[in-house]
């Protein structure tokens, strides 16, 4: 299951990461109701399929010992034992895992991370989400929350972040920071003879990121602009990664990676310029992720079915 902020999502998935049924529902604003929830829908589907474990993509901080729920910014959970009441109430064993952690185990199971040895997922939506997977397992930290790539300061003093932060490489790059960038243009010469500007001056407030990617898509000078910016920003975040983690491939996963052909080129251009030694170590690989919106889904049940593999190293 994938356990957002607005709707759970559950699939039966099988040995070979294909999803074979799926089934969801709204997202219930308190522990009782949001287990009632995953509870409802588990039954749902295992009233058609035979499940032999659950495992649950969780939007927020995961316990080491992938039991308990440490908080979770949009759900109700705060130090919550989700998956003894889970597993008391459905008789399966249950898992947890961090949603991007779940995506980038997909990525190494059955993806573009897969043969990898050290490879990152960078799930790129709202916000930014990251794993990373270091021989075979996923690194989770000392206190299981890493790693949080998204609020790695970029911009000292920049945009604020709902973390409390200023200038979150988030904040720069994801589909919320392209529609605030595409309105900081609004006042500049690249929004002339922009059809998306005056669609924003009509309607106020319009922008998003998917509009800006589709405009982007047709051409649009204002919605041009404001992608290169994204891929500088790109460029920029996956530098420092780089130098910290020193992966082999960086799959570019998440809602936006469907734009991927409007700036992966340009980032990847960009940052071999801004690589550390360039040209003196093997370049990092940047492809897209092979799983968009099911790819929590995915890996929370290949971590259920085999617990042990993803086990982390701190």
């Amino acid at each position: 299951m994938d356990v957002g902020g607005t709707s759970v999502r559950a699939g039966v998935v099988d040995a070979r990461g294909e999803v074979l049924d799926t089934a969801r529902g709204s997202t219930p604003p308190t522990e009782r109701a949001l287990e009632d929830a995953i509870c409802a829908v588990v039954s749902e589907l295992t009233a058609r399929h035979r499940a032999t474990a659950v495992g649950l993509a969780v939007a927020g901080f995961i316990a080491n010992d992938r039991r308990t729920v440490m908080f979770a910014p949009h759900l109700a959970w705060r130090d919550a034992p989700v998956a003894a009441r889970v597993e008391a109430r459905l008789g399966l064993p249950v898992v947890l895992e961090h949603d991007a952690n779940a995506a980038g185990w997909a990525e190494h199971r059955f993806g573009a991370l897969k043969g990898v040895g050290t490879g990152l997922l960078l799930a790129i939506g709202t916000g930014i989400g990251a794993a990373l997977v270091v021989d075979g397992r996923l690194y989770r930290g000392a206190h299981g929350v890493a790693p949080e790539l998204g609020h790695l300061t970029l911009e000292p003093g920049g945009r604020p972040c709902p973390c409390g932060k200023r200038g979150c490489w988030e904040r720069y790059c994801s589909g919320t920071a392209l529609a605030a960038t595409a309105t900081d243009l609004l006042a500049t010469r690249v929004a002339r003879g922009s059809p998306l500007a005056r669609e924003e001056q009509r309607n106020p407030g319009s922008l998003t990121g998917r509009t800006v990617s589709a405009a982007a898509r047709e051409g649009d000078p204002l919605a041009v602009a404001a992608m290169a910016e994204f891929a500088r920003w790109l460029a920029t975040g996956l530098s420092l990664i780089a130098d910290a983690y020193d992966p082999e491939v960086v799959a570019i996963g998440g809602g936006l990676s469907e734009a991927a052909p409007l700036f992966l080129d340009d980032a990847r251009e960009q940052f071999h310029g801004l690589l550390t030694g360039a040209g003196h170590r093997p370049p990092l690989r940047l492809r897209p992720a092979h799983h968009r919106d099911n790819a929590g889904i995915i890996g929370a049940a290949a971590l259920a079915a085999h617990p042990t593999r993803g086990l982390s190293t701190a």
